[in-house]
């Protein structure tokens, strides 16, 4: 392998790069790290295009939440650039139109000062444990705040559609992890992700919520390095 192996980091809904701030310490040392965001494109594969044209010529790739479609439609558009790919709480099913007009109508709501996202959703992100945290609650408001109503507005409108039909086109080895306490995305939704990708691993872990990286740092650290060190990709 000539240098170090780079892992593109793709985080999910009004989330900045804050989010892998307590995760970093945890990765391995010999990785060299590149931070994506979702700030442009209307569309998955145009945040996928987008952050292609950023990273280098190969690269792992971990996509957490919403960043999870945009990770795997970047493995889709340049299968042979992705040479490993980590999926956390995340999803192939598509939005239910519902949900897309929930997010939609929030956006178009959104009037004067946008302040992040609102607290009693943030709260529902994390582990029933967790709900009393306003530290970390606080944490992910101002994450959404620093993103801006622009990003929202443009986040909210963007529709995830399912890919169950096409994860066995995901050809380089791969981990995905749930948290058994994640409200949004359920351990069931997540195995059958894992189930539709040829050889992926799957991890679970205990007492944690949606927002994996900031409330198992540790623990996806040790899963991520173990998973790496044993496929050889580092």
């Amino acid at each position: 392998m000539n240098g170090p192996m780079t892992l593109v980091l793709v985080p999910g809904f009004m989330l900045d790069r804050t989010l892998w701030d307590d995760l970093l310490p945890f990765l391995p040392a010999e990785l060299a790290i590149h931070v994506a965001d979702l700030n442009t494109g209307a569309t998955i594969d145009a945040m996928a295009r987008a952050i292609l044209a950023e990273a280098p010529p190969t690269f792992m790739l971990l996509g957490f939440s919403m960043g999870g479609y945009v990770a795997r439609a970047m493995a889709r558009l340049a299968p042979e650039r992705v040479t490993g790919i980590i999926l956390v709480a995340t999803s192939a099913r598509p939005d239910q139109p519902a949900m897309v007009a929930a997010r939609v109508r929030a956006a178009r709501q959104t009037v004067g000062a946008f302040h992040g996202l609102a607290r009693g959703a943030i709260r529902a992100s994390l582990h029933a444990g967790r709900a009393g945290d306003s530290a970390l609650i606080e944490r992910v408001r101002q994450m959404g705040e620093r993103l801006g109503v622009d990003v929202f507005v443009r986040q909210s409108a963007v529709v995830r559609g399912g890919d169950l039909a096409t994860l066995r086109e995901i050809a380089c080895p791969a981990l995905v992890v749930a948290a058994d306490g994640d409200q949004l995305r359920s351990v069931d939704e997540v195995r059958e992700l894992a189930d539709g990708i040829p050889g992926a691993s799957l991890a679970v872990v205990e007492h944690c919520g949606h927002m994996v990286p900031l409330e198992a740092p540790e623990v996806l650290g040790a899963l991520i390095t173990n998973w790496m060190r044993g496929a050889n990709l580092v």
